[in-house]
């Protein structure tokens, strides 16, 4: 899945990153609005990781979430 269509349907998903990274608050979540860069900098503030980790653990959820959907 491209991040195009999570931050098409952000409103689906918000549910789904809160399971993932339980750091983030609600607020944190609805202030990102499916802003893929600036997730990844809330994930590097809140999980004290490198960008690169961020993006790539956002490269992984977004593989993770597309399995599903196809079945």
């Amino acid at each position: 899945m491209n991040w195009d269509t999570v931050q098409g349907n952000w409103t689906q998903w918000k549910g789904k990153l809160k399971e993932k990274w339980g750091d983030l608050t609600d607020d944190d979540i609805q202030m990102l609005d499916g802003k893929k860069d600036q997730l990844a900098g809330k994930l590097q503030e809140r999980y004290g990781i490198a960008r690169e980790e961020a993006e790539r653990q956002l490269d992984e959820w977004t593989s993770s979430i597309d399995e599903p959907a196809r079945r």
